[in-house]
């Protein structure tokens, strides 16, 4: 019988599945919403879970750990400053995975996973801004701009 052994290894080393839940954790963090396949979600969600749970006590030590785990200065600043505020009264369940249908090129299942209370704005972070054209402008007349 298998109670409670391991966890997914999504056919990695354990040094790329480290790699990979970092990387997703600082874009989770950042964004506050991230698509990706349902079983790379499901393991997702137990470590930003904690990741938020550490931020709620604001003392170097978790500064520390945090920093370890994450090794991105912004995430941190970012979980301790807005996120454990935003679930101070919470006492678990800051993420939630949706299931978002199948991948078309190879059919993987797909997942949402995203903070629930979530900041809207998030995902536009590093969008640029579209920037409109003048309509007022004059046309130039051909036979002048050629002399």
């Amino acid at each position: 019988m298998r109670h409670n052994l391991g966890y997914r290894k999504l056919n990695r080393t354990s040094e790329h599945r480290k790699a990979l839940f970092k990387n997703m954790l600082n874009s989770l963090i950042k964004y506050e919403q991230i698509i990706t396949t349902l079983p790379k979600a499901k393991e997702l969600k137990p470590q930003i879970d904690k990741v938020i749970t550490i931020g709620k006590r604001n003392d170097l030590n978790n500064k520390k750990k945090l920093f370890s785990k994450l090794q991105d200065q912004s995430s941190v600043k970012k979980v301790f400053n807005e996120l454990s505020k935003r679930y101070s009264k919470r006492k678990g369940g800051y993420s939630r995975v949706l299931k978002a249908g199948y991948r078309f090129g190879d059919d993987a299942p797909l997942a949402v996973i995203e903070l629930v209370d979530r900041n809207i704005e998030a995902k536009k972070i590093d969008k640029p801004k579209k920037v409109e054209k003048k309509t007022n402008e004059k046309p130039v007349d051909q036979k002048v701009a050629s002399k």
